[in-house]
């Protein structure tokens, strides 16, 4: 630990508040909160931790903290932190779920709709429903039994579903608002459980319809009653008081966490879901951290009540969210809390080995890889490899893996400027010296280690950019590919010398999927990329098509033999004029032609 580290950890109040750890680059890597920072923040540097912990502990080179005046307010500035940092180690908002509701609008003509965004517009919400099939399903069957709105059409013209007596909006007499006042007061209570007198009421009509022979009809009615029971009738978990709850339990071990919510509508257990995580906190600061993020930034539709487990801070819970929870300790509710703590531990634990074969594959792989290379563990790697056909569309692709994962965001292409020719070398040069300059300019973080898809040649190239130009430090190494185009070694150091690493080892299969991700990578944006000129460049012959007639045609059509291949109708069709639609076929079939003799 450093002196700086040490000098602060000794004049820490003794308050709540939270505490943002900073990595080398002064990066924020993680936001915690406490009641007394003193206590939480020395705690990560004394004493015994577990392994993932003592990863996030060598990471950190500095940290800032703010004092706030109670637990809560405590609680709200860390999810406000996580939110505006979103640090590597806070991974519980980066797997944000955002489940679908059933809203009606509140206009006019009020719609159903399917949505994932709860907005104060006046329109009612239901759900959630974690599982979108059971929403789209839902809707379906509203939309068979209740006509709202489905078209954009004016009054007096009338749509498909207003045929079929789905839509009422488009109808040449104005509807009522009392009868969408009906409309919206029927569904409501089919989804808050009345669906059954629905059922009765369709089973009725059913009947007397087959007394009048009109089987057609008594058949789409039972069809009907049946998709009711299938949407409606699959959870037969009940409480009596029909009181709409979010019931919470949770189980932990070895620095992972799984979370277990039942959503219970109408007193009927309807829908489920669980969330797995590693956590560096108390565990019961994280469940409560966890629930206050589940409310206030994922923006879930907040119950009449919550029921959580015995020894949570209710109070606390209850003060952020601005709601009923509870704590129970007899009877029916508490047997559902220990149903979910329950399937909390056993979703953990039936969980565990994939959760550890995936650090294996992963983190311990890239810290395997920093003790092969003699260097820090290169949580951020950036890898480049470049693309081109004897010169021709040169171009180079950069991919990022952090934590061994990679990391879609960070990814980039090139087209390279200055080279001529198939030069792999300097086309290197131009894409390390572009990459980096950017990267200093901006001040984004620098990798832990670069890799090159190449030997000696492109490794000392890229090297010469980076410290003889840039001025930069960063270790570099160089993947050299066998006869089968598979990962054969890994060169490092100055002269570059083979680092052994087993054939079947996780680091070895790390960079052997960098090598592969950068390489798809740059292939299909060179095979993109080649594409286009092609075919433009073909276009670019022909009088009479500009700008505007080759997008036209590069959108409706996949290459230049589908429009060797098209008829002079199908090109005039998209608006191109007669005359350029015969040039455009006679140039080439003439094409064709020349390439042929």
């Amino acid at each position: 630990m450093n002196q700086q580290l040490n000098e602060k950890l000794a004049v820490l109040p003794a308050q709540p508040g939270c505490y943002l750890m900073k990595d080398k680059n002064g990066t924020i890597i993680y936001v915690g909160k406490s009641k007394k920072l003193r206590n939480r923040v020395r705690s990560y540097f004394t004493g015994a931790n577990d392994k993932k912990t003592q990863r996030l502990v060598q990471e950190i080179q500095d940290f800032e903290y703010i004092v706030t005046t109670s637990e809560v307010e405590a609680l709200i500035l860390e999810m406000n932190l996580i939110k505006k940092y979103d640090p590597r180690y806070n991974v519980l908002l980066k797997d944000d779920k955002s489940y679908p509701y059933l809203k009606i609008t509140s206009e006019r003509h009020p719609r159903l709709l399917i949505t994932r965004r709860i907005k104060k517009d006046k329109g009612k919400y239901f759900g959630p429903y974690p599982n979108v099939l059971a929403a789209r399903e839902t809707k379906k069957l509203l939309d068979r039994l209740y006509p709202l709105r489905k078209c954009n059409n004016p009054a007096g013209r009338p749509c498909l579903y207003y045929h079929m007596g789905q839509c009422l909006a488009c109808s040449e007499k104005p509807v009522s608002e009392e009868k969408y006042k009906e409309i919206i007061q029927d569904i409501t209570s089919f989804l808050h459980g009345g669906h059954k007198e629905i059922k009765n009421d369709l089973t009725a009509k059913m009947h007397e319809a087959s007394d009048d022979l009109n089987f057609e009809r008594a058949k789409e009615l039972r069809d009907l009653i049946q998709h009711i029971e299938a949407v409606m009738e699959r959870q037969r978990m009940t409480l009596n008081d029909r009181t709409d709850r979010d019931i919470f339990g949770y189980s932990y071990d070895k620095g992972w966490m799984c979370i277990q919510v039942f959503f219970v509508r109408q007193g009927k257990l309807i829908e489920r879901d669980v969330s797995i995580f590693p956590f560096f906190d108390e565990p019961d600061d994280t469940f409560i951290s966890f629930i206050g993020r589940f409310y206030l930034h994922q923006h879930h539709l907040k119950p009449k009540q919550l029921l959580v487990p015995i020894g949570t801070d209710a109070d606390l819970l209850g003060e952020l969210l601005e709601l009923n929870v509870h704590t129970p300790f007899r009877g029916r509710k508490k047997e559902l809390v220990e149903l979910a703590m329950k399937n909390a531990k056993i979703a953990l634990d039936e969980k565990f080995t994939l959760i550890e074969r995936n650090e294996e594959r992963t983190v311990q792989a890239v810290e395997t890889l920093g003790e092969a290379l003699n260097i820090e563990t290169p949580l951020r790697i950036e890898a480049f490899d470049n693309s081109n056909i004897q010169g021709a569309d040169p171009v180079s692709a950069m991919v990022v893996f952090t934590d061994g994962r990679p990391d879609k965001k960070g990814y980039r292409k090139y087209k390279i400027r200055n080279v001529e020719g198939p030069d792999d070398y300097e086309t290197m040069r131009e894409v390390i010296r572009r990459r980096y300059t950017r990267v200093l300019k901006e001040k984004d973080p620098l990798p832990d280690l670069i890799i090159v898809d190449g030997g000696k040649g492109q490794m000392s190239a890229a090297l010469d950019v980076l410290e003889n130009e840039l001025g930069l430090d960063i270790p570099l190494c160089g993947l050299v590919k066998d006869d089968k185009h598979k990962t054969s070694e890994l060169l490092y150091g100055d002269p570059p010398e083979v680092i052994e690493l087993s054939r079947k080892s996780q680091a070895f299969y790390l960079v052997q999927r960098v090598q592969d991700e950068v390489h798809r990578f740059a292939i299909s944006f060179h095979r993109q990329l080649r594409g286009k000129n092609l075919f433009r460049s073909e276009l670019d012959k022909i009088p009479g098509v500009g700008e505007k007639r080759r997008r036209l045609l590069l959108t409706h059509f996949r290459d230049v033999n589908e429009i060797k291949e098209a008829s002079l109708e199908n090109i005039t069709k998209l608006g191109v004029p007669q005359d350029v639609a015969q040039n455009i076929l006679a140039h080439l079939n003439d094409e064709e032609g020349s390439e042929t003799t």
